[in-house]
């Protein structure tokens, strides 16, 4: 704040502090840490592929009155430097006090041992589809909370009070008001964020205890999908789902025919029953995917504003989880309730070792 005030910081008090994001899920929960004092746009669409946004001098016009900008910061949106120097707007480049990087305190996952790109578009830092997990939500409104103080240090205490209600809304929702009153989110946030947490609840004898989401989800613990694209680690995680394979045979590799008839033998020989994609892939091999095999395909979209109804952050939490149940109850009832009877997590190969022996080269994570 000294930094701010040493660099001249201007007064917002009789306007709004202009914030842009890159996602609609980082401009969802910057309205929700700003409120009333803060205007919000987003460049990339709710649907839309955030790794292949081409830039346009409309984004740059965006930036050069932005007050706020935040990107993930890693390399999900390599074209965010382009475009930021084209708005020639230097309180939001990086290290700026006008930039936030939403990644900043979230421990990424699937970092990968090599970086040869005989393995597809590898992600240098880690997988940074970081907004499919509640939990990265509220470190994420803690960054732009801390961003905000910094332009605006007049509505600081309005931004620390709005982040005070977003972070426990998503607490509530996430656990359940009991269960967040008994233990509080300083025990169940870790044990959540490593996938421990309802074997700690088990132990315990307070799985009943479990609400929100995560008891709402209960029924996905163990189950095995098929995912399109590694967007999907923070929140399998969370649930406690098992992936098994996916579409792409590496990151951002579009499948050949030869991956997509090995897909179906797998997902008849172990019975797997549901498919998750994003709705901004191609929908023309999932659908194959699920003729030949009666798996069933959940899309959706990965960020707030990706189809009609998801307006907030908490709508698009809703939808992935609701889908993905009645995926599950449509593909028990077809299979007599026997679809449950799996290995669990003894299947996971969020890694594609498994058929790395058949897959050839190319480049997105």
């Amino acid at each position: 704040m000294l930094l701010v005030a040493f660099l001249g910081a201007p007064s917002f008090a009789d306007s709004t502090v202009k914030v842009v994001t890159t996602l609609t899920a980082y401009a969802a929960i910057a309205r929700g840490v700003g409120g009333d004092r803060v205007e919000v746009q987003a460049i990339v669409a709710g649907n839309a592929d955030a790794h292949f946004i081409k830039p346009k001098p409309s984004y740059a016009l965006m930036l050069r009155d932005a007050d706020l900008f935040v990107s993930t910061g890693l390399d999900l949106e390599l074209w965010v430097p382009v475009v930021v120097n084209k708005a020639g707007n230097r309180n939001i480049v990086d290290g700026a006090p006008g930039y936030v990087a939403a990644f900043q305190g979230i421990e990424l996952m699937q970092k990968p041992l090599s970086l040869d790109r005989s393995g597809g578009d590898v992600h240098v830092y880690g997988n940074p589809h970081i907004q499919t997990s509640p939990l990265n939500a509220t470190i994420i409104a803690r960054n732009i909370a801390i961003g905000l103080c910094k332009v605006d240090p007049e509505g600081c205490e309005s931004y620390r009070l709005n982040l005070a209600i977003f972070t426990e809304e998503i607490a509530r929702r996430l656990y359940g008001q009991r269960l967040v009153e008994d233990l509080g989110v300083e025990a169940l946030d870790p044990l959540a964020r490593t996938g421990r947490l309802v074997p700690f609840l088990e132990e315990h004898d307070m799985v009943d205890e479990l609400g929100g989401w995560l008891g709402q989800g209960l029924p996905l613990r163990n189950r095995r999908i098929i995912c399109y694209h590694k967007n999907w680690i923070y929140f399998t995680t969370l649930f406690g789902l098992s992936v098994v394979d996916y579409v792409e045979p590496k990151p951002g590799i579009p499948p050949t025919a030869r991956h997509v008839a090995e897909l179906i033998d797998l997902i008849k020989a172990e019975h797997i029953e549901v498919l998750l994609a994003a709705n901004y892939f191609e929908r023309r091999k999932p659908e194959l995917i699920a003729e030949r095999t009666g798996i069933v395909p959940v899309v959706v979209p990965t960020s707030v504003g990706g189809e009609p109804g998801v307006v907030t952050y908490f709508d698009l939490v809703d939808t992935w989880l609701t889908r993905l149940l009645d995926a599950f109850a449509l593909a028990d009832d077809a299979s007599g309730g026997h679809g449950h009877e799996d290995r669990g997590g003894e299947h996971d190969r969020d890694d594609d070792d498994h058929h790395d022996q058949h897959r050839s080269s190319g480049t997105h994570q």
